[in-house]
């Protein structure tokens, strides 16, 4: 019995399977081979004539030969039903050879993910600063090693928005001295145009998004934009001239506002179209080129421009400019989130200095003095020293639970309601205390507060205090540096009934009475029993010249206690941050008796 052949029809070579015992690896083989038999278009392996030519029929060969016109639809240059559709004598192409990577693609791709895991390491780094100054820091350090530069310039002055009137300039590997050589050279030198700022650039209508790299001239200099429309330009004009000074006096050739396209100067001693005082200021300063880039946002604007520079006449590749410019985007937006920051830290702070005493009464017997530095998130810690009948005196420092505005408008309340009470009752501590308990408790609930208040009598060198949940003043004198035993209290707003006695003490003549947050303990760092000892021992430090001024007591103490917050302090001076070691209030308050 023969075995029965399959159907055929002119043009379609009906699909045969090949023979179980053939392995696959051959049949995929022959068909991916283009000089094989099944590549070479013909439905059959008889020869190029078709099925009816010199060699008969060939359902023989389709079965003899597995890697001929019969093998299975959809193997790699197969031909079947699917790919003999049309002519009989049409050639079907082989499928796509993918060579194996080369050295050069492997480099490229080595090159990018070097770039992006460089790119992401300086942006955590960034992202880790808490402060504006340290930010800008930063940013500097890292376009320096992003464009090879070793020292450059940052300054921020928004037109409008947060920091708009506080402008900042940080220099990288440029002191002062350095700086103010910069702020020599004259503006007219810049050739800044009113289109180069974003206000100017708002003026002048409405422009493309990014207009792309900036035409340059011979040296690399931009060419000067377009002139803003004749109704614009008196307004542009003011608001360009206004803004001129917040871009420093490097930042000259800007691309307008929308365009975050850098300017380079390759070679600043031969570029003959800069000002003589930028090219011999350079040459003081020993730098050869620069490039700048503005910092923008869509939701700011330009807030500011920075600059680094080369040592000698150098400019950065397209890769570094690629680089640069995406690490500028992220920073532009960090720092504008930092001025955002630093602007309402600097409200708060301005909202509870104008809560706090303006001054100290002077009051015969008796010198006051006051240190205060302010959280970064503007804590409730609060003072006081208000001026009472029968030439009596009353001293007061305490703190309210939380942070933020919400605690600075609280202890606004609290100080107000001490003062009141000081005032009908300041005779009794222990009332006045008392009296506050009861309100915070009705009127705030969810609050608690600490407390010390002390009554003074200066002719008679007499004192009655009575503190809730305070720390224990501090007594510093010629012969003695010791704590007042003052009974221990729960802070207001603990207890359903607030009460503790009060403690009568006589400073002598030439002692001072330090009164103290416990802020000045917590930023230590160190457990409470450690940062009372070093409390103690920084005021016994006191030089006996310094102890009959109460200004050189509080100054030594503080010093000595927190010596990184002066430090802290002048590094974020004008941000609001006060920060140094700590997130707390710290307040001291001496009174030295006569």
């Amino acid at each position: 019995m023969t075995t029965p052949h399959l159907p055929k029809v002119a043009g379609i070579n009906p699909p045969v399977p090949p023979p179980a015992q053939t392995p696959a690896s051959a049949s995929a083989a022959s068909s991916a081979d283009p000089l094989s038999p099944s590549a070479s278009g013909a439905p059959g392996a008889g020869g190029p004539e078709g099925p009816e030519g010199p060699g008969g029929p060939d359902t023989s060969a389709s079965a003899a030969d597995p890697s001929g016109a019969a093998a299975p639809s959809g193997r790699p240059g197969s031909s079947g039903r699917s790919g003999s559709l049309g002519s009989p004598g049409a050639a079907v192409l082989p499928g796509p050879f993918l060579p194996p990577p080369t050295a050069v693609v492997q480099d490229r791709l080595a090159g990018w993910i070097s770039d992006l895991t460089a790119l992401q390491e300086l942006t955590e780094r960034l992202t880790r600063t808490a402060c504006l100054d340290d930010a800008l820091r930063e940013a500097l350090r890292a376009g320096a090693a992003l464009v090879g530069a070793r020292r450059g310039l940052v300054t921020l002055h928004p037109a409008t928005g947060p920091g708009r009137d506080h402008p900042v300039t940080v220099g990288f590997g440029l002191d002062h001295a350095d700086l103010g050589h910069i702020e020599t050279i004259p503006e007219a030198a810049q050739g800044t145009t009113p289109e180069a700022f974003p206000e100017a650039g708002r003026s002048a209508g409405p422009g493309p998004a990014d207009p792309g790299p900036p035409a340059t001239g011979r040296r690399g200099r931009r060419a000067t934009p377009p002139p803003a429309p004749e109704a614009a330009r008196p307004q542009a004009a003011h608001r360009a001239e206004r803004a001129l000074t917040s871009y420093g006096r490097l930042f000259d050739d800007l691309p307008p506002a929308g365009s975050r396209s850098g300017t380079a100067h390759p070679d600043i001693a031969a570029d003959e179209g800069l000002d003589p005082r930028h090219r011999e200021v350079a040459a003081r300063l020993g730098y050869g080129a620069s490039y700048a880039v503005p910092l923008e946002t869509e939701h700011a604007g330009r807030i500011g421009a920075a600059v680094w520079l080369y040592d000698e006449p150098s400019e950065p590749t397209e890769r570094q400019r690629r680089l640069v410019g995406l690490y500028r985007d992220h920073a532009t937006e960090h720092l504008a989130r930092q001025l955002e920051l630093a602007e309402a830290r600097r409200t708060v702070a301005t909202l509870r200095e104008e809560l706090l005493p303006s001054r100290l009464p002077r009051t015969p017997g008796v010198r006051l003095a006051v240190r205060h530095r302010t959280g970064p998130l503007g804590g409730g810690d609060w003072y006081d020293a208000l001026p009472l009948p029968e030439g009596a005196l009353g001293l007061a420092v305490g703190g309210v639970s939380g942070s933020g505005p919400g605690a600075v408008a609280a202890m606004g309340r609290l100080r107000a309601s001490l003062r009141a009470y000081a005032v009908m009752e300041g005779e009794d501590p222990v009332a006045v205390l008392s009296d506050l308990e009861l309100l915070l408790r009705l009127t705030e609930p969810s609050r608690a507060a600490t407390a010390i208040f002390a009554y003074c009598e200066p002719p008679d060198r007499k004192v009655i205090l009575a503190g809730a949940g305070h720390c224990p003043p501090l007594i510093i004198g010629d012969h003695r540096v010791e704590f007042v035993e003052t009974s221990l209290s729960a802070p207001l707003g603990m207890l359903a009934c607030w009460e503790a006695p009060s403690v009568e003490i006589e400073p002598a003549p030439g002692e001072t009475l330090l009164f103290y947050s416990d802020g000045l303990l917590h930023r230590t760092g160190q457990p409470m029993d450690r940062a009372f000892a070093r409390l103690r021992t920084a005021a016994a430090g006191v030089p006996k010249a310094a102890r009959r001024d109460p200004d050189a007591v509080v100054e030594h103490v503080l010093r000595t206690v927190l010596p990184q917050m002066e430090d802290a302090d002048k590094r974020h001076e004008g941000y609001g941050d006060g920060e140094g070691g700590g997130g707390e209030d710290v307040v001291l308050l001496a009174a030295h008796f006569e």
